[in-house]
């Protein structure tokens, strides 16, 4: 890991190891500060414990904020019939402001559950404004307000969590999921919808891990979930937050482990429902000025040099992960965090002095070494996932190493590589060498989740790999009832192709966003002015699946299977793929890995007899998984209980090799190899 940085300078003079060094020596000596000042890095990031509105084992109720800014700060509501200042907080030291209300006569608490609550927060230059507590567990909106509210969450009867977690995958497949368009229907859909009609089928593709998308509230919609008001809000358009327990705890109990899209590189502008100008200053949770903006998002950046952001970030994964059972956290716009610029305008070649320097946000990146740090010392089997399209290096190596402490980061070049290819070249013409060089060109030593597309693939705008495809034959010919089309046959075998030669060959992990794995038609739009308000295209329609002789079946088994034989086989947790045959001509293209021999036909027109292939084990093979099969919308020209014996004939840089009697056009095949004594001995399986 360090022999490169050893030899490789910047222009400054000072090697990488310098930095490395530097980054971990910026980390140790945050980490010393907060547990002087704090006791321990544990009591500091369960501050969620202490702020917000907490109540005592008497009913009472200790309030506690943190507004540098304000002048003065008082509670309203319901409860006092929204008096705006009968109730002051008491100011404290640091910018903190607390407030204590008795029991009422009969004990219960003076706010009762689901009470509608207010900040007032009085400004330096007089002016009163309503906030709603950055610690807020819960916010609600009326079909005719604008903003949501603040609404006291503190049930009689708390749900009873699970403890049961299932252990961490060691071959990670993601299926990234949003509740609120998991239904055919043209409506939101809810935190039950989704427990009930969507988890089972994840499991049923052999998906281990659903990564769900816009669970922290936001006010917009149409945002995806990446404009957060309220970080500690499961958001209430899809249920309450009992309902969201009951969803991780019914994954966990189907044996699906699951992690939260977190968004802590910006927040939302929203003022009167979000963090923006809570105390009167622009500069509370965020950077003053220009630098506290984000250009291209409107959105806000938060200061992550504040020892009091630093405390609401840390103890927002905490919240996450104890209250909700979260088991990891895909952190969203990583490289706008880790840079100044926030990779607006810049493209990335992969020369290191783009990686290292003064346009480097320092103090972004020790905030995620300390969240790495925190979650994996707390959580051993915690996931964290970067999404960085800049390459960072070091960004899953650990931090003891100078590394940033993710255990993945997402390919993102990868998706990018296939829409390029199907928008501007040819079948004939695509070069295998330059898509096989994106799929495995990944930093040593760092795990990569890679996928063929993904939800920003899907937004309108933009199309799905089906869609690409095979575009307005979507809606009148995916009925198997009649021969396929050119365009429909074409479309279905390279969708199949596509995605497991990604999920093969291209990372350690592997994601698909709910609908596409059956080539869901159309793209996704949320409702917002520009559509009318429609909720048209903002669903996935999983009845399809449902419609015996629609097509759409054919890649939902060709997507369960692939995943099922991984399952079994394991090549995600083995090492990278060995490529023996990469024959632009023929569009042939043969790795092996985890023991498995990989053979895929990317020609559009030409199948071949007897060819050859380059294998590490001499044996007897079978194919265990053929992308011809009728069942996968193939034209059945591979007979399936083919047994292939190897030579002692070398290959390829390969001692052993066979003749496949037949691969067909735009096809693959997965053989498995028995060993020659007993049936039960297995060494390795082939594709």
């Amino acid at each position: 890991w360090f022999v490169e940085g050893r030899e490789m300078k910047l222009g400054s003079g000072m090697s990488l190891i310098c930095i490395f060094s530097l980054y971990i020596s910026r980390f140790a000596e945050r980490l010393a500060q907060l547990e002087e000042a704090e006791g321990a890095f544990d009591y500091f990031t369960l501050s969620y414990r202490s702020f917000g509105i907490q109540r005592r084992s008497d009913n009472g109720l200790v309030l506690r904020e943190w507004a540098p800014g304000a002048e003065a700060v008082f509670l309203t509501g319901d409860f006092n019939s929204w008096e705006k200042q009968s109730h002051p907080f008491t100011q404290k030291e640091y910018g903190k402001w607390e407030l204590y209300l008795s029991p009422k006569v009969d004990k219960s608490p003076a706010i009762k559950h689901l009470t509608k609550l207010k900040l007032v927060v009085l400004t330096k230059t007089g002016e009163y404004l309503f906030r709603i507590s950055p610690w807020a567990k819960y916010v609600t909106k009326t079909l005719d307000a604008i903003t949501y509210d603040w609404t006291h969450w503190d049930p009689p009867q708390p749900y009873q969590v699970s403890v049961y977690t299932p252990p961490r995958p060691s071959s990670l497949r993601i299926y990234e999921a949003h509740v609120g368009i998991s239904s055919p229907e043209e409506k939101i859909a809810s935190y039950r919808n989704f427990t009930r009609d969507v988890l089972p089928r994840i499991k049923d593709l052999g998906y281990n891990c659903v990564q769900l998308m816009a669970i922290m509230e936001h006010a917009y919609y149409a945002s995806f979930g990446y404009q957060v008001t309220n970080f500690f809000a499961a958001s209430s358009r899809f249920g309450t937050p009992d309902d969201l327990k009951h969803l991780v705890d019914t994954a966990h109990s189907m044996g699906i482990t699951v992690l939260l899209d977190m968004v802590h590189s910006h927040a939302s502008s929203n003022t009167e429902d979000g963090l923006n100008y809570f105390d009167g200053t622009d500069s509370c949770f965020f950077h003053g000025g220009s630098r506290g903006n984000h250009s291209l998002w409107g959105s806000r950046l938060f200061n992550y040099s504040s020892w009091e952001v630093v405390r609401f970030l840390l103890s927002n994964l905490r919240w996450w992960m104890e209250e909700y059972h979260f088991d990891g956290f895909r952190f969203d716009a990583v490289t706008s965090m880790l840079y100044h610029h926030h990779g607006i305008g810049t493209s990335f070649s992969g020369n290191y002095s783009e990686y290292f320097g003064i346009h480097v946000d320092e103090d972004a990146l020790v905030y995620l070494m300390l969240a790495n740090h925190i979650l994996h010392k707390l959580y051993p089997q915690c996931i964290t996932v970067a999404e960085d399209v800049s390459g960072m290096p070091g960004l899953c190596r650990s931090i003891e190493e100078g590394g940033l402490g993710f255990d993945y980061r997402l390919t993102m070049a990868v998706p990018d590589k296939w829409i390029q290819v199907l928008k501007e070249v040819r079948d004939e013409d695509w070069d295998l060498k330059n898509i096989v060089q994106t799929l495995t060109n990944r930093r040593r030593g760092e795990a990569s989740i890679t996928y063929a597309e993904s939800h920003d693939q899907a937004l309108v705008g933009d199309k799905s790999l089906a869609f690409w495809l095979m575009d307005k034959e979507m809606y009148t010919n995916m009925s198997a009832l009649t021969a396929m089309t050119p365009v429909i046959d074409r479309g279905i075998q390279l969708h199949k192709l596509i995605r497991l030669l990604t999920h093969s060959l291209g990372g350690e992990g592997y994601l698909n966003f709910m609908g596409n794995e059956f080539g869901h038609p159309e793209w996704l739009d949320f409702p917002r002015k520009g559509n009318n308000e429609s909720y048209h295209y903002a669903r996935r329609q999983f009845n399809l699946v449902d419609i015996e002789h629609l097509r759409y079946r054919q890649l939902y088994a060709f997507d369960r299977d692939m995943n099922l034989t991984e399952d079994k086989y394991g090549w995600l947790a083995a090492g990278q793929a060995a490529v023996t045959t990469l024959n632009q001509a023929d569009k042939v293209i043969v790795f092996e890995r985890s023991n498995l021999l990989f053979i895929f036909n990317f020609h559009p027109c030409n199948s071949y007899i007897d060819y050859r292939v380059a294998v590490e084990h001499a044996g007897k093979y079978k194919i265990k998984l053929n992308s011809d099969e009728l069942q996968y919308g193939g034209h059945g020209r591979l007979v399936q209980d083919t047994e292939f014996f190897t030579e002692p004939m070398p290959f390829n840089g390969r001692a052993q090799s066979f003749l496949v009697k037949s691969i067909a056009s735009f096809n693959h095949c997965i053989v498995k190899r028995f060993v020659n004594y007993t049936l039960f001995s297995l060494t390795d399986l082939c594709v």
